[in-house]
């Protein structure tokens, strides 16, 4: 356990002049604890690239490539657990959680893929706001493991590092627009959205809510149009990033 060099960083974040000198304390922390890779991100908007929204990182060569080409945001359990973390967790316990999903082959097909770039494991911090969640810190690489103590102190490095690159880049003001997307669902949306997170179809949906198909899917594009959405599959994508469900 090194909590001296944790409460260094948090000490020493404060007095960084810049973007680059906070990064590189950041990855000083970081290299002690063999952390391999990292990434601080701002939660993306429906329809944005979140490789755009990095505010500093270390990846494996061509994995970001290869995450976006294909598609894995849609169906990364860490991103749609994400949705509903309030504290850090491990990448490694989130596929569990969707043991029943639709689309548990395609999430099993992405960790194999993550392996061969060496991320074997990691953890990701949620960072919110009064806006719900505003972004992440994720770190990996090889297996490490942290203590309940060293998991909420990562949690507090994972607060100041975004807040302070926000700070520093003179960005901070902008994460008060984050959530200014048309999100607000009527209780009938929120039902529909909850039944189609869980993999159910229009004809199921319809058979438990005793309303048409034609009425479920007329819900269904109302949801998809307040998102942005470009299929179904990217509606329950997007409602996991902007925590409308758990």
């Amino acid at each position: 356990m090194s909590i001296n060099r944790i409460v260094q960083f948090l000490v020493v974040a404060d007095e960084c002049k810049n973007a680059e000198d906070l990064t590189a304390e950041l990855e000083k922390l970081l290299n002690h604890y063999q952390f391999d890779y990292y990434g601080i991100v701002r939660q993306p908007k429906p329809n944005e690239n979140p490789m755009k929204l990095v505010l500093a990182g270390r990846w494996p060569e061509r994995w970001p490539e290869t995450y976006i080409a294909k598609k894995y945001v849609l169906i990364d359990p860490t991103v749609r657990y994400l949705g509903q973390a309030q504290r850090g967790f491990r990448w490694r316990d989130t596929i569990s959680v969707f043991r029943g999903d639709p689309h548990r082959k395609r999430m099993e097909r992405m960790m194999a893929d993550s392996l061969r770039f060496g991320l074997e494991d990691g953890y990701i911090f949620p960072i919110h706001g009064r806006n719900g969640l505003l972004g992440n810190m994720t770190v990996g690489g090889k297996p490490v493991e942290l203590s309940p103590v060293e998991m909420t102190l990562f949690e507090a490095v994972a607060r100041k590092a975004f807040w302070r690159l926000m700070e520093l880049r003179r960005q901070s003001g902008e994460l008060e627009s984050v959530s200014k997307v048309e999100t607000r669902m009527t209780r009938r949306e929120m039902e529909v959205l909850n039944y189609l997170a869980d993999g159910l179809t229009s004809n199921d949906i319809s058979r438990i809510l005793k309303i048409s198909n034609h009425t479920v899917d007329w819900y269904m594009n109302g949801i998809q149009d307040k998102l942005n959405a470009k299929n179904r599959q990217h509606v329950v994508a997007l409602a996991f990033r902007l925590g409308l469900i758990t």
